[in-house]
């Protein structure tokens, strides 16, 4: 290897390395996100409760709940929370048979195996937060007839098929072609306001009213991660990329749906 290509290949691993701090885990959607565990179980399941109590006292049926995989200082800016999903009113079914009241995750996941490809899931609250790396949690509670129409949505066949298996963490949520989680919940979102599963008019409609987050990574460390990591993908962005997060969701149903509320869970 001449010096010339050596550099060059010092160059591309280096600025890799980098992408891959700055930009892996911009929505991370993999169980637990394949992070270590920072606090023990009792502390992890007193906060997922904690989470549960204010959804009940609130009487949400349905929220989106949002959490924090990696330290606020490794993520880019305008970025806090790296995943979120549904959390669900439901009867849950205990190991003794027993029944009782509580919530479930409804999620959308990387597979271990297969980072650029996504699965549905369904978990508690506890698995939920098991691998963060702060006990911090972001909640939407939307309307209450926006709750009953997303109800309608997650138990419909629309709750699936508006389900793009190709993954990327900076999925373009103007776009069809690749999707994360926070898109995804997007998507379910537009599909109960409008009460429709026709993705194209989805996508129509957000495009013209929910403002995406530019993904603030050099773009060319962004290129070399989209080259050598596959869970990143550039195929859907046109222009500066953009994504959806957790504040800029927030943001768009605090001003089209009236009622909503944004809450920050610490711990105590």
């Amino acid at each position: 290897m001449n010096m010339l290509r050596r550099l060059i290949f010092i160059f591309l691993c280096a600025s890799t390395l980098t992408v891959q701090a700055q930009s892996g885990e911009l929505s991370s959607s993999s169980p637990q996100s394949g992070e270590a565990v920072h606090f023990s179980p009792e502390k992890i399941m007193s906060f997922a409760k904690k989470v549960e109590k204010i959804l009940a006292a609130k009487g949400a049926r349905v929220a989106i709940v949002a959490r924090m995989g990696r330290p606020i200082s490794e993520l880019p800016e305008g970025m806090h929370f790296t995943h979120v999903g549904f959390a669900v009113y439901s009867e849950i079914s205990m190991q003794d048979g027993r029944k009782l009241p509580g919530y479930a995750m409804y999620n959308l996941y990387q597979k271990e195996n297969r980072p650029d490809i996504s699965g549905l899931m369904q978990d508690y609250p506890v698995d939920f937060f098991a691998g963060v790396a702060e006990l911090e949690s972001g909640i939407i509670i939307p309307s209450v007839e926006l709750q009953k129409r997303l109800l309608k949505v997650i138990f419909s066949p629309t709750y699936s098929a508006l389900h793009e298996s190709r993954y990327s963490l900076i999925a373009n949520p103007y776009t069809l072609g690749r999707q994360n989680c926070t898109e995804f919940v997007l998507d379910i979102l537009n599909a109960a306001i409008y009460q429709t599963s026709d993705i194209k008019q989805i996508k129509k409609d957000e495009k013209a009213y929910f403002v995406a987050q530019t993904v603030n990574v050099n773009p060319l460390k962004l290129m070399l991660g989209a080259m050598f990591k596959s869970e990143i993908s550039l195929s859907d962005q046109t222009g500066i990329p953009v994504t959806a997060t957790f504040e800029k969701i927030a943001a768009f149903l605090q001003q089209y749906d009236i009622g909503s509320q944004v809450l920050m869970v610490m711990p105590d």
